[in-house]
């Protein structure tokens, strides 16, 4: 009846009680620890769900975790995967705080008092600490992240209260233990109290959950297109024609990239401002390194690697799967220019995606760069495969050169978009909504979601209806044949009955079961008698 043994173990790893005499017993209605233990225990508690929370929302954010460290890189000056280590952090201490939760009502069901050993209650603060603070930080950084954490409850809600459903279904026998071991009234109806408001609402969760992934069979409508987001960057160096090929190879049906034109009018290709991120241009040009990118002429962008940031930094862990030739490959690329991502892209008739930083002030091209950069465009491709983003001299550019696709990275009213001859949007994926983007469509204007490389994501987007997405992970997104979450409205409904139904049937088993051995116990005078006098018998709590 006793578990001396296995008593001991979770004592001595709780409490370092690791010999009997350390172990104490409650008398009859006594409370099962002490006000400073009662006290640790709720503050473990507490602890438990802070800790869960910043490790699902951390775990949510894996889409962004590029962004999160190239940002740490800009105020650092230096390449580290901050992400990686602060997920590692945050699952290493709320592994730390479960398994210390789940020792503490081991314990409180083997009826023993809780003493929690000073150690571990310094590793309660350290990991409180880190989840408050870690929380706070990225909140007031990363704001749009809890976006990204509203959208994934619409993937994981279900899944999500099916485990909440379980795991209070196993929290039953230890309160149903305590609640009929105690011997005041207020106690039994305060914790009965909670634990059933509790229970109850997480069985009418699903009333007001919301889904796009639950849809009657035969709406779903195909696949999101995928489009390169400066070409295939986790296989080769972005804005490179290495990562423009691979994009291609792996099945993306568009290629997106930003556009930048040098001192002497060449358009190339290049994101930030500066050339300091994805060239060597410290060891070029020492004395440049923070000079605006358009001030260099082609020549000398010419004379830059744009290849070797990639192998030594690997900002996506995944040089390591590439192979000799791709690595020597990448080695060796350097800055393109607009013609020559242009003709790729029309050989291998792919939809290009074009964003243009404007030249600074003083500038030779400062004023006609979008004139300079449309002369290119109808150089080297079919004007109807660009989707032109620029929002300046829209105008202009549509009189210019009507078939250009005209994209807007903003919503606006229908009227408004169709006046200025938008066709496609250009939205942050944290803006996704199924009833927009259907109200778009209705009027031929599709829309397109970046940057989305989470398959979870991605299967969101196609739920909701999107039409294209922009992403870092084409080789991933593009083998993904149906959405990872997707069920039916009568599904869902059954799987939510169920759960309810068997969870409830389990509960009230154990609390019978309870009622019924406590009520037999007074029989069983003789043994009991026996157990009460030995070092580790149960006791009443109260």
């Amino acid at each position: 009846y006793e578990h001396q043994p296995f008593v001991s173990c979770l004592a001595g790893l709780y409490g370092c009680q690791w010999r009997r005499y350390q172990r104490a017993r409650a008398q009859p209605g006594e409370c099962c620890c002490s006000k400073v233990e009662c006290g640790s225990f709720g503050l473990l508690i507490l602890t438990f769900f802070l800790s869960f929370l910043f490790l699902y929302f951390w775990s949510e954010a894996q889409n962004d975790y590029i962004d999160f460290d190239w940002f740490n890189f800009g105020t650092l000056g230096f390449w580290f995967p901050w992400s990686l280590v602060l997920l590692v952090v945050a699952a290493a201490l709320f592994t730390y705080i479960a398994l210390l939760l789940v020792l503490a009502v081991c314990l409180l069901s083997e009826g023993q008092r809780l003493y929690l050993h000073w150690s571990h209650k310094t590793g309660i603060m350290v990991s409180l600490a880190f989840s408050v603070t870690a929380t706070a930080i990225l909140s007031d950084l990363w704001s749009k992240e809890w976006k990204t954490l509203l959208l994934s409850l619409q993937v994981t809600a279900p899944f999500l209260h099916v485990a909440a459903v379980s795991l209070m279904a196993i929290l039953s026998w230890p309160i149903a233990l305590h609640f009929f071991r105690m011997n005041k009234k207020v106690r039994q109806v305060a914790v009965l109290g909670l634990y059933l408001s509790m229970l109850f609402s997480l069985y009418l969760v699903p009333l007001g959950m919301y889904s796009p992934c639950i849809k009657e069979a035969g709406t779903l409508g195909p696949a999101p297109t995928l489009i390169g987001h400066r070409g295939a960057p986790m296989l080769a160096p972005e804005n490179t024609v290495m990562s423009f090929e691979k994009a291609v190879e792996a099945g993306g049906e568009g290629l997106e990239t930003d556009v930048t034109i040098s001192y002497d009018g060449v358009p190339f290709l290049m994101h930030d401002s500066t050339l300091r991120r994805t060239t060597n241009v410290a060891e070029v040009f020492p004395n440049r390194t923070h000079l605006d990118a358009s001030m260099f002429t082609w020549a000398e962008l010419q004379q830059l690697n744009a290849g070797d940031w990639f192998l030594s930094r690997d900002p996506f862990g995944t040089v390591s799967s590439l192979s000799e030739a791709d690595c020597s490959q990448a080695q060796n690329q350097s800055v393109p220019s607009l013609a020559q991502f242009l003709e790729l892209a029309a050989r291998s008739s792919r939809l290009v995606l074009l964003d243009l930083r404007r030249p600074p002030h003083g500038h030779p091209y400062s004023q006609s760069y979008i004139n300079t950069t449309l002369q290119v465009v109808q150089a080297h491709i079919n004007s109807s495969q660009v989707l032109w983003l620029p929002s300046e001299d829209r105008e202009l550019v549509q009189a210019v050169d009507p078939e250009l696709q005209q994209t807007s990275g903003e919503k606006a009213s229908i009227q408004e978009l169709t006046d200025s001859h938008i066709t496609r949007l250009n939205l942050h994926y944290s803006t996704m909504s199924q009833q927009q983007i259907s109200k778009y469509q209705s009027v031929n204007i599709s829309t397109n979601l970046y940057v989305i490389s989470q398959p979870w994501l991605y299967t969101l987007a196609w739920c909701a209806g999107a039409h294209s997405v922009t992403t870092n992970s084409v080789h991933i997104l593009s083998n993904i044949n149906k959405p990872l979450f997707l069920m039916t409205p009568e599904e869902y409904t059954l799987m939510w009955i169920l759960t309810d139904a068997v969870s409830a049937f389990l509960i009230i088993a154990v609390f019978i079961f309870h009622w019924w051995r406590e009520r037999g116990l007074p029989f069983w005078s003789g043994s009991r008698q026996t157990h009460e006098n030995g070092p580790y018998s149960k006791f009443r709590t109260g």
